[in-house]
């Protein structure tokens, strides 16, 4: 092709350019014509009336002790420590993150002390009993809801550092022994402890040493000639790391610690230790230091701790599983040193119950926030001269937030049941404890996270200021992947437990009993070759699913550990090999316990709207697992086209919750005044009237 001249081409271009204006001219010319500016809309003009009733829902939701926390939502709102402040005409309480991080500290210390001059932490240690525990676990919520720092500082005082209290039962070969916090750690301690005169910390966590407890390196010997032990941190290593409360408060700390009695080493225990005298002066031998700015919590003081050649008394040794005699002699009724280790950390679970409920309680809280303001802002219209969208609308922002509140509904429920089992516990019921603890916390947190980010993006750029708490809460909550336990770790001891229930049923020759196995002693569900959308919601159909691959996954894990082993592999190498199941494995037995809890807080309601509601969260739940988690495809439990056929249904219930979002949202019974302004009128919060005022 000859090319053309210059002239020709400026010609040709003029030409294309002026048809472009015009076009553009004379299909933009009706949308030129005036039109209102945007206005807010309230989310209830966007929702049909509920179809159940949501004081109904929350009394489900919460389970228990609503007027405490009610009482106590009031309490923080009113106070003006809890930086209350005004935005499109509404009172929102929330902490001020601008303030450093020495400032921070500060204020939650002050709201400590008002909380306790106003009676909340009344009983949280004196009182016994499940009715206690659980307003304890309610006012905490609460707490964390408005605060996670907050809620970490108080947590480490009351639930980890409440090792005086403990009662610990453990049945042994040849008669039954009880060990428990002594008298003379509950006369000394507990009330002192309750009403913060003594300031707690827990000093588990080493620089060299997070999740693998057994490996600490602090060591503690005993002086016979005075009856006193010595604390010592041998190395850098040893220094205790991220001990929250230490770098300014805590008066004291529980300092967990390898006990070499006569050149022999215990193991770990722990020991009350002053860290602080009453003047707030570092004592002798001890050295403190921070642990520095960190992406979140700080307004929780945490510190590094090392030990040199510390004396305490021989009572300060925590003694409801072994004691150290005056002249030296170590004694435990538990003489094997893993049970003993295992009786000894039994307690730690309380830090991973409030650690899972505080999660699922931050997802609830986002969730209000990004569905509400889905329910009022719009964007983009699908022809000229029609009104915008609103978010929640679009199919694709249905599918990003409905599932997760299905899920955060299932997670509730999972919770309420941790917390009961835990207050409930006995002897015998503590390996259930330890997993499922273990097994949720993981869970939850993880969903937190995500559940987090989705709602930051969902809400766009107004989800990034701090004024709309979701994401600032990211950073508050993403260390709770990882303390109290790594949830990878965590969903291997999962794991490594259901194995050993395997081998032991396998070699006694008995049926399965506990953790919810009993499943396993059936004969194998057989599932739909054809999954319709009605057998995808039935209930026997959902559970069967879960239960087989639970089931199927055991059973693979079991024989890829024996195959490993045979080929001269020991146990704990083949463990590490085969985590991939391991982590597989995890999720079934979580998943499959939190359908059997959905289902049974299902049955416990009567029919009617309220019970059709919880039916439809099921399903979603169940099928938005099953969409999700590859292992379903991975190992045959669903076939290309019934994984097609699941994809579908969850379109259809995201559709069909659209009309139910705030009403679900709206059961958190979550206060106005803890959400944050794009919950409500975002247009005047946002308005020339607020810059002035």
């Amino acid at each position: 092709m000859a090319s053309s001249s210059p002239d020709d081409q400026v010609a040709r271009r003029a030409q294309v350019l002026a048809g472009h204006l015009h076009s553009f001219h004379a299909s933009s010319e009706p949308s030129l014509s005036s039109s209102p500016c945007l206005q807010y809309s309230p989310p209830e003009l966007a929702s049909p009336p509920p179809e159940f009733n949501f004081h109904d829902m929350r009394k489900i939701m919460d389970g228990h002790n609503l007027q405490d926390r009610d009482w106590l939502f009031g309490l923080m709102i009113q106070s003006k420590l809890f930086n209350p402040r005004v935005s499109g005409g509404r009172v929102f309480v929330s902490p001020d993150y601008n303030q450093s991080k020495e400032q921070q500290r500060e204020m939650t210390m002050k709201r400590i002390q008002y909380l306790l001059d106003c009676g909340v932490f009344q009983g949280w240690l004196t009182d016994s009993g499940p009715e206690a525990e659980m307003r304890k676990f309610a006012l905490h919520e609460v707490i964390g809801m408005y605060d996670h720092s907050l809620a970490v500082k108080l947590g480490v005082h009351y639930f980890l550092c409440d090792w005086t209290g403990i009662k610990a039962m453990q049945k042994l070969v040849g008669g039954a022994i009880q060990f428990f916090g002594t008298k003379r750690h509950h006369d000394k301690w507990l009330r002192d402890t309750e009403n913060y005169a003594i300031k707690g910390c827990f000093a588990m966590t080493e620089l060299g040493h997070g999740s693998n407890v057994r490996g600490i390196e602090t060591v503690t010997t005993y002086d016979s000639k005075t009856g006193e032990f010595v604390i010592n941190s041998p190395c850098e290593s040893a220094q205790k790391y991220w001990i929250g409360g230490a770098a300014n408060h805590a008066t004291h700390t529980i300092v967990f610690s390898q006990l070499n009695i006569n050149g022999r080493n215990q193991g770990v225990h722990a020991f009350i230790t002053q860290i602080r005298d009453t003047d707030g002066n570092i004592c002798p031998n001890i050295r403190v230091a921070e642990c520095g700015h960190k992406i979140g919590l700080n307004g929780v003081d945490n510190g590094r701790i090392w030990f040199d050649n510390v004396r305490i008394p021989r009572e300060n040794l925590l003694n409801s599983v072994a004691d150290v005699t005056p002249d030296g002699q170590y004694l435990s009724a538990i003489k094997d040193p893993d049970q003993r280790f295992a009786a000894f950390l039994a307690p730690l679970t309380s830090g991973r119950v409030t650690i899972a409920v505080s999660a699922v309680y931050s997802s609830k809280m986002s969730l209000a926030i990004a569905i509400r303001y889905s329910l009022t802002r719009r964007a983009f219209s699908p022809a000229p001269n029609q009104p915008e969208v609103l978010l929640l609308d679009y199919p694709s922002h249905q599918r990003r937030l409905l599932p997760l509140l299905a899920k955060t509904y299932a997670l509730s429920f999972a919770a309420n049941y941790l917390k009961m089992i835990y207050v409930k516990r006995t002897p015998e019921s503590n390996k259930t404890i330890h997993v499922v603890s273990s097994a949720f916390k993981a869970i939850i947190t993880w969903h937190n996270m995500r559940t987090l980010q989705e709602c930051r993006e969902a809400c766009g750029g107004q989800g990034v200021k701090t004024e709309n708490r979701i994401g600032h809460m990211k950073s508050e909550y993403d260390v709770q992947s990882t303390f109290e336990g790594d949830n990878n770790v965590l969903m291997q001891q999962v794991s490594k437990a259901l194995l050993a229930e395997y081998i032991a049923v396998q070699k006694r020759n008995r049926p399965f009993k506990g953790l919810g196995l009993e499943h396993m002693n059936r004969s194998c569900p057989v599932i739909p070759s054809q999954l319709t959308s009605s057998n995808l919601r039935s209930s026997q159909v959902q559970t069967d699913i879960f239960c087989l691959r639970e089931r199927d996954l055991l059973t693979r894990f079991a024989a890829e550990i024996s195959q490993l082993q045979t080929q001269g592999q020991n146990r704990e190498y083949a463990l590490l090999q085969s985590y991939q199941l391991a982590e597989d494995l995890g999720r079934a037995f979580s998943d499959r316990t939190i359908l059997q809890i959905f289902l049974d807080a299902e049955a416990a309601v009567f029919s009617g709207p309220l019970k059709n509601e919880l039916s439809l969260l099921r399903s979603m739940y169940v099928l938005m697992s099953m969409e999700e988690d590859v292992s379903f495809l991975r190992y045959g439990y669903l076939s290309p086209d019934n994984a097609a056929g699941v994809r579908k249904e969850v379109t259809k219930l995201c559709s069909e919750l659209r009309g139910h979002a705030l009403a679900l949202v709206s059961s958190f019974g979550i206060p106005d005044a803890f959400l944050s302004p794009i919950a409500f009128d975002w247009v005047d919060a946002n308005a020339w009237s607020s810059v002035e005022r």
